[in-house]
């Protein structure tokens, strides 16, 4: 190795991380941090409470009125969102097949529609920014067909 010092071949480089890797531990959460052999358990996100959740419609009718094409587009908009299920997705052994309860596809007034419920965002916030983002860039009409509440006394509304 002529030329070259072993020095700088031992040299210690430290390169910073990515955005993305990168941690920001306090002191105290540091010394609260369990034993490296204890294995860590992250809890799986809890759905927002029903009596606060909304249920958007998605219509596939753009704001000028015309057809949103392809005509399977709430079926494939339904089937990416079909992972993010209460508790997890967790399931047996057909638990892949389906939609997730939050993003189904529908029919209306003769209409593809994808009915999407808000605890969606309470299970996976990019999964409810990626459906309300479609919506938006490609025209769409959303509407909010949450069920009223009751009123005292009043019989129970027929489900639909």
């Amino acid at each position: 190795m002529s030329g070259t010092d072993h020095a700088d071949l031992h040299a210690v480089r430290t390169v910073e991380a990515p955005v993305w890797e990168r941690r920001v531990v306090s002191p105290v959460l540091a010394a609260a941090r369990p034993a490296a052999s204890a294995p860590v358990q992250t809890p799986l996100p809890m759905p927002m409470p029903s009596t606060a959740l909304r249920q958007l419609l998605i219509v596939g009718v753009t704001k000028d009125g015309q057809t949103f094409r392809p005509s399977d587009w709430s079926e494939r908009l339904a089937g990416a969102m079909s992972a993010f299920r209460p508790d997890g997705g967790h399931g047996g052994i057909a638990s892949f097949i389906g939609y997730s309860p939050y993003c189904v596809p529908r029919s209306v007034g003769g209409h593809k529609c994808v009915l999407v419920n808000e605890a969606l965002r309470g299970v996976e916030v990019m999964a409810w920014d990626f459906v309300m983002s479609f919506a938006r860039d490609n025209g769409l009409e959303v509407r909010d067909v949450t069920p009223l509440p009751a009123a005292p006394g009043a019989p129970p509304s027929p489900q639909r």
